[in-house]
């Protein structure tokens, strides 16, 4: 599953929970139901992706809006505004299945590369912008702060064909089985449809797939395909489901063949994950390499071709230091980013200044929960409007056309918090904290703010900071900020509405005086409770010895 991304972006990636929808722009790589999941429940205005990912999704989803939806194709570019400053937002081909792409974004946040689900390619990677890509070992002009990585096979250090090879390897087998009278292909999922292409193409035939059983895999492929479907059982190509008990089933496909004395079936299963769980196999080199040049018949009588859509560990090392990238983070947890041999030389060691951009990202400010009632106004924001920008191309191997537009609008922003995987959640430390109930008040003729601590019956060291303009656009996850001291006013530049927010809220990342400033960035790098310190004997006693005069008189 994606994971979330940290909260000072204004923007997700294929995340649709309550914390993902608090962002200003979603985006969406590619169609793959466990990067969609959510979104039927937590979409929200605007998704950019391809038009063919649209269209897959609103094949599965029908009940969605095609509005939600902003186009952006491989190669564009889109310039969007944002209240956080402008930031521009490029898709790249992720080599994954059709409509799946890489999005890079440079803004004010720094330059970060998501993946999504991907391939990686020499000719993939040099699409990317020359100036994000290290030459004869010499690092890159421009350096990424961000990768966020898909690591499924991370921890696979076969080498794996290239898809192209893979698909070869499915028509040897077809072309070794001549006396096969029924080829069956688990080819049901997106990504599997080019395998489906070249078997139709090089045999002359079109390929069965039945539309009431597999309805989805049949939908899918008239959106890309569609010249090789056929309705008629005759045909000697099947597509055949692989999931779920795969083996049941061929079992069954065989033992009815055999009863009716017709020759045995031939059913082939393209998936790298037969592979991935059978690494551990004790066997000679050159067994292993015959295992990835040809088709494997395992016992229960399904072969087994090497087709993977995720990278292996070589081509992920062979792309980092292609990109040399600040951080890596890893998109699937099953394998940590750490654990890929570039981090732990590049990455591990990477210290952030509290004026670095990657600290802002990972920053967590003042959390309200759940019960924030908020009463302020919130500002709305005009419809989308695009106006054409300067067009620029460059790539290396095969020309890539870059066009560019720019979005003059957002959705209006978030009226509550996010707490994401950069957060307390990540580390598994409970959402603890002194709760306190403020009472916020701007005032128009004065243009001040003030704030009044009610009902706090626990000590709350920690000063909020308001600012009007956050308040003015509800953005009650920023606009409280974490200080050492109780201010009672703050001055505005702008006269606002008398407003009053009721908001419920939590203790802040500690801090205080007595701790170094050193073991202070320590704790907020950690994203916990700076712990307060023990008092002092001396202010014990003198605590005891005040407490003792209040009773005597």
């Amino acid at each position: 599953m994606p994971i979330e991304l940290p909260r000072g972006l204004p923007f997700s990636v294929d995340t649709w929970s309550p914390n993902s929808k608090r962002k200003r722009h979603h985006f969406l790589t590619h169609a793959h139901k466990d990067h969609t999941s959510g979104i039927l429940t937590h979409s929200c205005y605007p998704i950019y992706t391809t038009h063919l990912t649209k269209l897959f999704v609103l094949q599965n989803y029908p009940q969605l809006e095609g509005s939600l939806f902003v186009g952006i194709e491989v190669g564009e570019s889109v310039v969007i505004n944002d209240p956080d400053g402008e930031f521009k937002v490029t898709a790249f081909d992720a080599n994954h299945c059709r409509g799946a792409v890489m999005f890079l974004f440079e803004g004010n946040f720094g330059n970060i590369l998501h993946t999504g689900d991907c391939r990686l390619t020499p000719e993939g990677v040099r699409c990317l912008p020359e100036k994000y890509i290290s030459k004869k070992g010499k690092e890159p002009r421009c350096q990424l702060d961000y990768v966020f990585l898909d690591c499924t096979f991370g921890k696979f250090t076969q080498k794996l064909p290239s898809k192209h090879s893979a698909i070869q390897q499915v028509l040897n087998c077809i072309w070794k089985h001549p006396a096969a009278t029924v080829v069956y292909l688990t080819c049901d999922l997106l990504g599997q449809e080019d395998i489906l292409a070249a078997v139709s193409e090089t045999f002359g035939s079109k390929i069965f797939v039945d539309e009431v059983a597999n309805t989805e895999s049949f939908r899918a492929l008239t959106l890309t395909v569609p010249e090789i479907l056929t309705q008629d059982p005759s045909s000697r190509f099947h597509m055949f489901d692989g999931f779920p008990k795969l083996y049941e089933r061929a079992a069954k496909k065989i033992a009815e063949a055999q009863a009716n004395l017709q020759p045995e079936p031939l059913i082939i299963r393209p998936s790298a994950q037969w592979y991935a769980c059978e690494e551990g196999y004790s066997e000679t080199e050159s067994q292993r390499k015959l295992r990835f040049n040809e088709a494997v018949r395992d016992p229960n009588g399904v072969w087994h071709v090497c087709y993977s859509m995720h990278s292996t560990r070589g081509e992920l090392e062979w792309a980092l230091q292609l990109l040399v990238p600040k951080c890596v983070v890893s998109t699937t947890p099953s394998c940590l980013a750490m654990e890929l041999d570039y981090v732990k030389k590049h990455c591990s060691g990477t210290k952030l200044t509290l004026d670095d951009r990657l600290w802002k990202l990972l920053d967590i400010n003042v959390e309200a929960s759940s019960e924030t009632e908020v009463t302020a106004r919130v500002l709305d924001y005009p419809s989308v409007v695009e106006q054409p920008i300067q067009i620029s191309a460059q790539s290396q191997s095969s020309p890539v056309k870059v066009t560019s537009r720019r979005l003059l609008s957002l959705s209006p922003p978030s009226k509550r918090p996010e707490v994401t995987l950069f957060g307390r959640a990540r580390l598994g430390i409970p959402d603890s904290g002194f709760p306190a109930e403020e009472k916020i008040e701007s005032i128009k003729d004065s243009s001040q703010v003030v704030v009044h601590k009610m009902d706090q019956d626990v000590p709350f060291e920690n000063e909020v900071e308001v600012k009007c303009e956050n308040i003015l656009e509800s953005k009650l996850d920023t606009g409280l900020k974490c200080e050492n001291k109780l201010d009672t006013t703050k001055q505005c530049g702008k006269s606002v509405k008398k407003e009053v927010l009721k908001v419920s809220v939590r203790s802040p990342i500690g801090s205080s005086r007595n701790f170094s400033e050193t073991l202070r960035k320590l704790y907020r790098s950690m994203n916990v409770h700076v712990p307060r310190p023990l008092p002092s004997l001396s202010e014990l006693m003198n605590s005891k010895k005040g407490t003792k005069r209040r009773f005597e008189s």
